[in-house]
This record gives structure tokens, C-alpha cells and sequence, in this order.
């Protein structure tokens, strides 16, 4: 248990911290999963589009790292590419 009057403030901010980004991480994977579950080419282009901006904003955000946005973005943009 903590002792210090900063430290328990910590402990608050940590934890609004952590709930905020699970709920960015949850919704950046239902997105992901909406992109690639999708089976016309233009839905899964708009679709693409929101996302790649989802993931973009959290990474300038710090919520992910930004290789890692670039490596969603990349294999979606795959996806994308294989649907005819």
C-alpha cells in the first residue's frame, strides 16, 4: 500500500489511465476485425480508411507504438489488396 500522498495520486491516475486505454485497444481490435471480416471491396475500403485513422490517433496518443500502427496498417492494406 502506498504511504505517500503522490503516490497514492499515481495509483488513481494509473488506473483511469489503464481503463481509458483498454477501451482504445478494444476498439481499435473490433475495427480490425470489422475491416477483415468484411467481403466487398469498397465496404472494406471505407471501412480501411476509419481504421487506418484509428489507429494513427492512438499511436500519436501513445496508446500503441507507432511501428505497430504501421504494421496493422500494413497487413489490412494486404487484405484490401487480395479482395477482388
Amino acid at each position: 500500500m502506498a504511504h505517500h500522498k503522490s503516490a497514492k495520486k499515481r495509483i488513481r491516475t494509473e488506473l483511469k489511465a489503464r481503463l481509458r486505454n483498454r477501451h482504445y485497444k478494444r476498439q481499435m481490435k473490433l475495427s480490425i476485425k470489422s475491416v477483415l471480416e468484411t467481403e466487398s471491396k469498397e465496404e472494406a475500403a471505407e471501412k480501411y480508411k476509419t481504421t487506418t485513422s484509428l489507429l494513427d490517433k492512438l499511436a500519436s496518443k501513445g496508446v500503441i507504438h507507432k511501428n505497430k500502427a504501421a504494421n496493422k496498417k500494413a497487413k489490412l492494406a494486404r487484405y484490401l489488396n487480395s479482395l477482388s
